[in-house]
């Protein structure tokens, strides 16, 4: 994988954690302390690599996730803004991502989940980090829920 960019304007914070966890491959930086977020707890977070729909440019993000029977879930909420976000967009453009879960780095391709499945996890993500019931009170968009499937070469 080419070392994909850290977008320009994120706070110090966010890029700061893509820092840590590339250059220690995922030691420091997997399990990312939420109280900078306000929720006090260690959560699991895995780096996301999409391509940007306009620029064509990779961007990473950190972002917290669960697993699932196939791969891992993460949530589009945006703390609840009214739009999504940009790194949703780009995977609905350019579906097919790259990974990394601590040491492990991986291709996959994103879906958007719906129905009993997406209740399935999104319950799961809600107990993972408790804020997203709130941030989804807080917009009328239904947040996505996406599955990140690997991709076998």
């Amino acid at each position: 994988m080419a070392e994909p960019t850290v977008q320009p304007g994120l706070p110090a914070w966010i890029s700061d954690h893509i820092r840590r966890y590339r250059e220690s491959n995922g030691k420091d930086g997997h399990m990312w302390d939420a109280s900078v977020a306000g929720y006090n707890a260690m959560v699991p977070t895995l780096l996301l690599t999409t391509t940007g729909r306009k620029s064509g440019r990779q961007l990473v993000l950190p972002l917290i996730y669960g697993k699932t029977a196939k791969g891992y879930a993460i949530i589009a909420s945006k703390g609840g803004a009214p739009a999504h976000p940009v790194w949703y967009l780009n995977l609905q453009a350019h579906p097919e991502v790259d990974v990394q879960v601590e040491a492990k780095k991986f291709k996959a391709r994103a879906r958007t989940i719906t129905g009993p499945e997406r209740a399935a996890i999104w319950k799961q993500m809600a107990q993972i980090y408790p804020p997203y019931e709130d941030y989804q009170k807080r917009t009328k968009r239904e947040i996505p829920v996406v599955v990140l499937e690997p991709v076998t070469s």
